[in-house]
């Protein structure tokens, strides 16, 4: 439909606007999705030691802690990346990671579900699952010489 309106002695065009099409929102994933998908990401890529602690009532930082083990700092890398992907993928927002540069120990903290990856020594040395009340995972003599 073509519209002219008179202003003064100036005839101006008017198109009418184009419908915004926005795209269908997608849900938020719930903590237990969202952890499900991580547990598997983590699998998929061969992840070793791989520990999940339930935070509901000890702490309102998240809801779920993971930690893993990556055989180097291009497997623990890898692992990352794709992991913030596969979240982003779910409808997740705001996914954040650190620790990339130098992949001794990375975390992606995707909100109720923070997700630590680590070389094998280094997990050792920081134990964070200590903090928690677990035992560390101990890396065997063959996995701390790779």
């Amino acid at each position: 439909m073509t519209l002219y309106r008179e202003v003064g002695t100036i005839n101006t065009f008017i198109e009418p606007a184009a419908p915004v099409v926005r795209p269908a929102p997608v849900p938020v994933p719930q903590p237990d999705e969202l952890k499900a998908l991580v547990e598997q990401s983590l699998d998929d890529d061969q992840a070793e030691d791989v520990v999940v602690i339930d935070l509901a009532g000890k702490t309102s930082i998240a809801d779920y802690m993971i930690v893993a083990s990556g055989r180097n700092t291009r497997h623990i890398a890898a692992m990352a990346v794709k992991l913030a992907d596969r979240m982003k993928q779910a409808g997740l927002r705001g996914v954040e990671t650190e620790g990339l540069n130098q992949c001794d120990w990375v975390l992606v903290d995707a909100g109720d579900v923070i997700i630590h990856l680590f070389r094998p020594e280094v997990r050792t040395f920081y134990n964070i699952e200590k903090m928690w009340g677990l035992e560390t995972p101990r890396p065997s003599a063959e996995r701390m010489s790779a």
